[in-house]
């Protein structure tokens, strides 16, 4: 089996997603999680310039979406066929507006353009969260096909993290997002990744 490492900073973040992927599947991997005042040393060992970075092997690859992909065709949560892939990846890219349009507001310094990205946030954020409600709905229970895909597993790994940017649970009024929320916490992979992963603020 090849060996895996996953150096990122030491909070959840973007990092949780291939995490959860890892343990979901029951892969070995080795969790690096750097001090914060190191980066400026590790940042031009990375292939372009950031994190996370999977090396596979020795091998590095950046791209935290890309990984997780990887991950979720190696334990079958890839979909069914090329049109579930499709689905996937298109709800994957839509979570991931979703923490773009968060990450503007939140680190945002200038206060005058981050009261303008907050209201942008506030009229954006639940225009996305209602439709993902919606699919989650349709979909019995999950994102695509009525089964568990590497979709749910970033929804519920990164919600810390928007929960975190957002200041307040995002999906406190949408009950199909909370239950599948609850579907992915109560996997026993999971469950025990959760109960043992470092304690961190997002």
């Amino acid at each position: 089996m090849p060996t895996y490492k996953l150096t990122y900073f030491p909070v959840a973040a973007l990092g949780e997603p291939i995490r959860f992927l890892f343990n979901y599947a029951g892969i070995p991997f080795e969790d690096d999680r750097f001090n914060r005042d190191d980066w400026p040393k590790i940042k031009p060992t990375t292939p372009f310039g950031q994190v996370p970075v999977l090396e596979v092997d020795g091998k590095k690859v950046a791209q935290s979406v890309a990984i997780s992909r990887y991950l979720a065709k190696k334990c079958g949560l890839a979909g069914k066929d090329d049109w579930e892939a499709l689905e996937i990846d298109s709800t994957v890219d839509t979570i991931h507006d979703v923490r773009s349009k968060l990450g503007a507001y939140h680190y945002e310094t200038n206060e005058e353009v981050k009261a303008a990205k907050e209201k942008l946030a506030k009229e954006v954020v639940p225009f996305y969260l209602e439709r993902l409600d919606a699919q989650v709905k349709k979909n019995g229970g999950y994102f695509v096909g009525g089964a568990l895909s590497w979709a749910d597993l970033t929804f519920v790994a990164l919600l810390d993290y928007l929960n975190f940017m957002w200041k307040s649970d995002l999906i406190e009024k949408y009950d199909n997002l909370k239950q599948l929320k609850e579907k992915v916490l109560s996997l026993p992979a999971i469950k025990s990744w959760v109960e043992k992963r470092p304690k961190t603020e997002c």
